[in-house]
């Protein structure tokens, strides 16, 4: 025993001095925004492991389908189960429904989206803002309604409800909010076995290789992982203290600046995040607003990395709440509670004061009011495009492949979360710096927060959905629902 012992205190101390060299290097490396390009290999390395995961699959999968199927090579009929046994859909090669459909793990599935939102109607942004309509919009309703009574020649029937009947079972299948609150889906399995796809154990080879991988995500990059985090916020936390000391001067802007700089860029490193800024020429420097789509609290690491910002947001408490009393200090930034609506307009009043001093940092704002699931933009609130002065839109796309970026708040606490993003393979992400925006003349907010958007879904090659996100925790409005009941009474004959 006493042996076993001097031989683990010798290894520990010849060990130690190189691990830690190792530490402080890659944290100075991090501080000063440079790499040796070990993360992009190492990103590029897992691609070609996922390309190899993905054709054993394919493999492991016909061997199955040629061991349990009888017909001949290239007659497939499509099949679904039964009461356990699997019965033919068609004795006809040409049936339609074998032609658009496939077995997928033994299930029939259907190729192409049969879930088509025709008679869903999508909301209003105007209408939602402001509660009613213009002049032009009640003349076409108007028209509409004149059409109508012309064309209808007969009374309510009951069929007439069948598509809606039929539109309601299929917002109950998939409509375009919730799902936009779920974690994305993978064209391929990324050997994460909390994802929804679990194959490690189709094959030996892939066994072996996600074994590997699990030893690699939990012996050895999350320990380093955690060990830069905890160095990274303990110099946030107890440099910012500091400079909340520094009288307000030009001096401690630098100092500040230089603050932000390096924390964020150590906080990125702890997550091997794999970062590529595109225009960076149109980065803000200094004053004006900064507005993009939001998926996960990690945007503000991302983004705070190149240059520093002051940020506007909920209020929150625990770990959360700490790194922004601490953030508070040093710099001026905007929280507030989502739930009083007094002190959301007294936001507007700070965001515009905060705009009007050129010596202030540009504010970062996320419009949508909540994280979205990587493949969405959503409603951006009217309140940030109200100030006046020039918008800088910003695209973010993470690479779901290496690790979901996504935050389910309403699942995960921001320990959980911290914790899953550790165990990822990587985060690797893309921003688009995008020209400045200017309001037009005569240009509603809501109007110029819609033109932003697009702009920002576009670039980031997202869908540009004008639900609220805030439809995950409240009701939708009654205004939608009267539309829905007025367009459903423009098909009736009305005496």
């Amino acid at each position: 025993m006493a042996l076993l012992w001097t031989i683990l205190s010798v290894s520990a101390s010849l060990l130690l001095t190189p691990c830690l060299m190792f530490l402080v290097g890659l944290m100075f490396l991090a501080s000063m925004g440079k790499s040796l390009g070990v993360r992009r290999l190492y990103v590029k390395f897992l691609l070609k492991i996922f390309e190899y995961g993905r054709e054993n699959i394919e493999i492991s999968k016909r061997q199955s389908q040629i061991k349990d199927d009888y017909e001949p090579k290239g007659t497939e009929e499509c099949k679904t189960l039964a009461n356990g046994n699997a019965k033919p859909v068609s004795d006809s090669p040409q049936d339609p429904v074998c032609e658009n459909s496939c077995r997928q793990d033994g299930v029939l599935v259907n190729s192409s989206h049969v879930i088509s939102h025709d008679l869903i109607l999508q909301p209003d942004p105007e209408q939602n803002f402001n509660g009613i309509q213009n002049d032009t919009d009640k003349a076409k309703e108007e028209l509409q309604r004149k059409s109508s009574y012309d064309t209808i020649k007969r009374d309510f029937e009951l069929s007439d409800c069948f598509e809606f009947v039929r539109a309601g079972v299929e917002a109950i299948i998939e409509d375009q909010v919730t799902s936009r609150f779920e974690a994305e889906e993978l064209r391929s399995w990324n050997l994460l076995t909390r994802t929804n796809r679990r194959y490690e154990f189709i094959s030996w080879r892939l066994t072996v290789i996600w074994m590997g991988g699990f030893l690699l995500r939990y012996c050895f990059l999350f320990p380093l992982r955690v060990t830069i985090c905890f160095f990274g916020l303990l110099w946030t936390l107890v440099a910012t203290f500091l400079v909340g000391f520094v009288p307000q001067s030009s001096f401690k802007r630098i100092l500040n600046n230089w603050v932000m700089l390096t924390s964020f860029r150590i906080l990125a490193r702890s997550l091997s995040s794999v970062l590529t800024y595109h225009n960076v020429e149109l980065m803000p420097k200094t004053g004006g607003v900064c507005v993009a789509n939001h998926t996960t609290p990690i945007d503000v690491v991302i983004l705070s990395t190149m240059t520093t910002f002051s940020l506007i947001g909920q209020r929150h408490g625990g770990f959360l709440g700490i790194l922004q009393r601490a953030l508070a200090r040093a710099s001026p930034h905007i929280w507030f509670e989502r739930g009083e609506v007094k002190d959301r307009t007294a936001v507007t009043q700070r965001l515009k004061k905060h705009v009007s001093d050129p010596n202030n940092p540009p504010i970062l704002i996320f419009p949508e009011g909540t994280c979205i699931n990587n493949t969405s933009v959503m409603q951006f609130k009217k309140g940030s495009f109200e100030v006046n002065g020039a918008i800088y839109p910003v695209a973010i796309k993470y690479d779901p492949r290496f690790g979901d970026a996504f935050w389910n708040s309403s699942r995960y606490s921001m320990m959980q979360y911290l914790y899953m993003m550790m165990t990822s393979w990587a985060i690797v992400c893309d921003v688009w710096y995008l020209p400045p925006v200017i309001r037009e003349e005569g240009e509603s907010s809501v109007s110029f927060a819609s033109r932003v958007k697009r702009v920002i879904a576009k670039q980031g090659g997202l869908v540009d959905l004008m639900w609220d996100g805030q439809l995950k925790r409240t009701k939708p409005k009654p205004e939608w629902k009267e539309r829905q009941q007025e367009e459903f009474s423009k098909r009736l004959k009305v005496e």
